[in-house]
């Protein structure tokens, strides 16, 4: 948003900074600094490479989608309510928001802004696809549907900006707060005989007076605005969103239906899935080398830098500046390329970019030349990217 009051942001001396109006509530913020002694002097040593443009620039754009997503956009909010409503959505919103990020682990991951989809059999795929198919022409209000299992993404009928926005936030914001529920959690509802259970939607069905509370969500077209309610079961591992027509709150019999309808179905499909992950799951990859992929025509990404269960990096964080920087190389052309370096503690870093693909690899190997380099590269495309959707 830009108004003759508001001047550019830097994001190479402050991660969000308006030089018009300073830091907030007089806080300063700063690179990150070091202090060190030299003939009886403290030196402040700046470590301006810490922080990264394009890193930052991401972590901005995805918080103003995250609140388009939920709360509408700034123009639309202001033409139909006022300025005053606007402050308080922004306020509500990114009090909470703000709590979830993880500025000091922002790296490659959050410029790509990538889904990591699960590779299934084709007839397990099918299934699923069946299944959403069922409940959407079962439950007319239903406009959209997506499922993931674990925070892995299967199936979704959202556009793929939108199906983005909501995974960024079911994995970084909704599921983290369900492991522990899930670990202790053997069934779903008492008295059920299934595993599902709503996520978003009604907790109790016996309580007839609780209220039943949903997000909203904002679906952006050229012509138009669709104003959804985003509804979340979930069976064991098994994720279903439902983004149903917000013109009116679903009622207390309709919840009831779906939960008659998706328990047991879906306890038995994450059932299904789970076996055959179990058989193919393997390691979160070498001790040798770690990697990062993205597609930018389906945004889907692989990577073995993070600790899925911890969120902690398995490399440093200067290996994860290099692919940095060789990203913002290759975002600079529309070319198609490759980059080779070698970090401080002797690593290869090497990027490749091709046919809207781009490819980081990270290699503990000191000893190796460019020739083994490059030829371990053709070796892990062809054992972890022969097939990106299904398993043969």
């Amino acid at each position: 948003m830009t108004s003759a009051q508001t001047s550019p942001i830097s994001l190479h001396s402050f991660y969000i900074y308006n030089a018009t109006y300073g830091p907030r509530e007089g806080e300063i913020v700063k690179v990150p600094v070091t202090h060190r002694t030299e003939d009886g002097k403290t030196i402040a040593e700046y470590h301006e490479e810490d922080v990264q443009d394009t890193v930052y620039q991401a972590v901005l754009k995805q918080a103003y989608t995250m609140f388009k997503f939920f709360m509408g956009s700034f123009a639309d909010i202001v033409n139909k309510f006022s300025i005053e409503e606007l402050k308080s959505r922004l306020n509500h919103f990114f009090s909470q928001y703000l709590e979830t990020l993880r500025l000091n682990q922002s790296d490659i991951l959050d410029i790509q802004n990538g889904i990591q989809f699960l590779p299934l059999d084709k007839n397990t795929y099918l299934r699923i696809q069946c299944f959403i198919n069922l409940i959407e022409a079962s439950f007319t209000q239903i406009k959209y549907t997506a499922f993931l299992y674990n925070d892995q993404l299967v199936w979704s009928g959202l556009e793929q900006d939108d199906m983005r926005t909501l995974y960024k936030y079911l994995t970084t914001s909704l599921f983290p707060t369900l492991l522990d529920t899930e670990e202790s959690a053997a069934k779903g509802p008492q008295g059920s005989a299934h595993f599902g259970k709503f996520v978003k939607g009604p907790k109790n069905f016996g309580d007839v007076n609780a209220s039943i509370q949903l997000p909203n969500i904002y679906i952006h077209s050229e012509s138009k605005t669709d104003v959804l309610h985003l509804v979340v079961y979930r069976a064991l591992s098994a994720t279903v969103c439902l983004m149903v027509d917000g013109s009116a709150l679903p009622s207390r019999d309709w919840f009831r239906k779906i939960d008659q309808f998706l328990g047991p179905q879906l306890s038995r499909l994450a059932s299904d899935i789970a076996e055959q992950y179990a058989n193919r799951k393997v390691s979160g990859g070498s001790q040798d080398y770690k990697f990062v992929y993205f597609n930018h025509m389906n945004l889907a990404q692989k990577t073995t830098v993070h600790s899925k269960k911890t969120a902690s990096l398995t490399i440093s964080p200067e290996i994860l500046r290099l692919i940095a920087d060789i990203n913002a190389d290759f975002s600079k052309s529309e070319e198609d390329g490759e980059a080779f370096m070698r970090s401080l503690t002797d690593w290869w870093v090497v990027g490749k970019k091709s046919d809207q693909r781009e490819f980081y690899v990270a290699i503990n190997q000191k000893n190796w030349n460019l020739i083994e380099v490059n030829e371990e590269m053709k070796k892990m495309c062809a054992s972890h990217f022969t097939n990106i959707f299904f398993l043969d």
